[in-house]
């Protein structure tokens, strides 16, 4: 860490002061520093400025502060950047001189503070179109994708600023991150319309790719495939987002078909996160023989040092196609240490091949002994194993140590896009305006199911004993039906009803839509947290292997 930047000496305050030639050459070298996207150079840039700003003649601290906090962004060196913000305040540069402002909004983002960054935005008097691109960004960035999308509102609304290349590819990554097809055709027309005099966006590969990821997360694998197909230029990116995109939808003979085209037609030399992408396509197709195949020509033909991701993914391939053993001998061979998810992967597969509870508990012992965040997974997990043996008193051991230890399952929910606004449900929602007529059509809907025969699969309802009833209640109101219901309420007729879920579908729902698409003549796209599922004509796309 630096030495306290905001002890330092004030500087000559005078904002309007012009830079002398040889503190001019001083900044510009600390511009050229900051903006190497190296490390060492980065932090070379932070002693510069530090002594350059000791000195008896500094440069005027608004040329030369954006480019230390563009360093300290690059470097998320959140220390030295809250030294630089004490030091603009001093000088009363923030939240008044906007250049400045603006450099402090994307060190918080890339600090991963996107309340601090944003709480700084509201108090910039004249905010420019930077100043907006870049809260947008730190807000899509960091995962509140509806906090971004509801920003770049209101910069239409009020501000009479016209979005730029760049305000439209952080809009197309939160509509991504959210689901949010429609809104994302509205940035993509937008592009089109408002910006394709400027430097010909189509062919600019960035955008291209957030396209094909932006219609890939909203279940529109056609029009993704449709871009990927139409770009004048691509980068290994392209290649990457194509391939698991594909995969992630299913189509996995044509990803890896895509990453055959890939490397033998177009001479394309894939890298680590392109073996991340084939291997999923073998993970969500049971493609086992391929999965082999591939990991192999990923260290013996292109010399690529396996990750833990990768391992993820050869663990998953093995355990889910019931080769358990040789899943734990790819653990034991590995470089690196086995993770959470990974332990975790090999417990769920052991609790759907009924791989017996003592390798089970074994399973669930190794995953609990590696430090994570998630640990009521693993939980949630073992007691699906021992509900699945019916050992109801395990069960109930497992509850009471997760009532303990203060550990809850994470809370489900699904969000839905209509008219370009996102509706989101929680289990047994009451919430939403509608809340009569969704509860009403789902009791539709039940009636339908059960005159059609279904009778619920109670294995992943509320793991307790009780009566079947009771958990079949628990199913019923888990959110995706309450989604999938509003969207039959709303949704234009023969349009596609697509739900983002935040956690794997369950048995139940997977049956139960399939049944609904049949039933109602409706298509619906699942996002759930591994992949996606199409529902259509009483089938879906992953052919019940997820």
């Amino acid at each position: 860490m630096l030495p306290s930047l905001a002890a330092t000496p004030l500087p000559n305050t005078s904002t309007h002061r012009s830079p002398s030639s040889s503190s001019s050459s001083s900044v510009q070298l600390l511009r050229s520093l900051a903006r190497s996207r190296r490390a060492d150079l980065a932090h070379r840039a932070l002693l510069l400025f530090r002594s350059l700003h000791a000195s008896p003649s500094p440069p005027p601290p608004h040329f030369s502060l954006p480019a230390a906090l563009s360093a300290a962004s690059f470097l998320s060196a959140l220390p030295e950047g809250r030294q630089l913000h004490a030091l603009a305040a001093k000088l009363a540069l923030v939240p008044a001189h906007t250049v400045v402002a603006n450099s402090l909004l994307h060190l918080y983002a890339s600090c991963g503070l996107p309340d601090a960054a944003l709480a700084l935005f509201r108090r910039i008097p004249a905010k420019s179109l930077v100043s907006w691109n870049t809260a947008v960004d730190a807000l899509a960035g960091n995962g509140d994708h509806l906090g971004a999308l509801d920003l770049f509102r209101e910069m239409q609304r009020g501000t009479g600023l016209a979005p730029d290349a760049y305000t439209v590819q952080s809009v197309l990554g939160a509509c991504a991150g959210a689901g949010a097809l429609s809104l994302g055709v509205y940035a993509h027309a937008l592009l089109l319309r408002q910006l394709g005099g400027h430097g010909d966006v189509s062919r600019d590969v960035l955008i291209n790719n957030s396209l094909v990821d932006l219609y890939g997360k909203c279940g529109a694998v056609e029009l993704a495939r449709q871009v990927f197909d139409r770009m004048p230029e691509r980068d290994i990116t392209s290649w990457n987002v194509a391939i698991l995109t594909l995969a992630n939808h299913g189509c996995v003979r044509e990803s890896v078909e895509l990453f055959d085209r890939m490397t033998r037609a177009e001479n394309v030399v894939p890298n680590a996160i392109t073996f991340v992408a084939v291997l999923s396509a073998c993970n969500h197709g049971g493609m086992v023989e391929e999965g082999r195949r591939y990991f192999e020509m990923m260290v013996s033909e292109y010399r690529i040092r396996p990750r833990i991701e990768h391992y993820g993914c050869m663990v998953d391939i093995l355990a889910r196609a019931g080769f358990i053993e040789e899943a734990l001998d790819v653990v034991s061979g590995m470089n690196c240490r086995p993770d959470a998810i990974i332990w975790r992967s090999l417990l769920d597969a052991c609790s759907r091949q009924n791989a017996g509870v003592e390798l089970s508990e074994a399973m669930a012992k190794l995953a609990l002994d590696v430090p994570d965040d998630a640990v009521s997974g693993v939980y949630v997990l073992l007691s699906r194993v021992y509900a699945s043996a019916q050992k109801w008193n395990d069960v109930g051991m497992v509850r009471r140590l997760m009532s303990d230890e203060g550990l809850k399952k994470e809370p489900g929910f699904s969000s839905i896009e209509m008219d370009g606004l996102v509706h989101q449900f929680v289990a047994g929602d009451t919430s939403h305006p509608q809340s009569e007529e969704i509860y009403a059509k789902l009791d539709e809907i039940e009636q339908k199911l059960a005159s059609s025969g279904y009778k619920p699969d109670l294995s992943e309802a509320r793991m307790v004993a009780g009566m079947d009833h009771t958990k079949g209640a628990a199913l019923r109101l888990h959110s995706e039906r309450l989604a999938i219901s509003f969207g039959l309420l709303n949704a234009t007729a023969r349009a596609p009803i697509r739900i983002l879920k935040n956690l794997r579908v369950c048995k139940d729902c997977h049956t139960i839509s399939k049944l609904i698409s049949e039933l109602y003549d409706v298509e619906i796209i699942v996002r759930d947290r591994i992949r996606f599922h199409h529902f259509k004509d009483g089938a879906c796309s992953c052919k019940d292997y997820w």
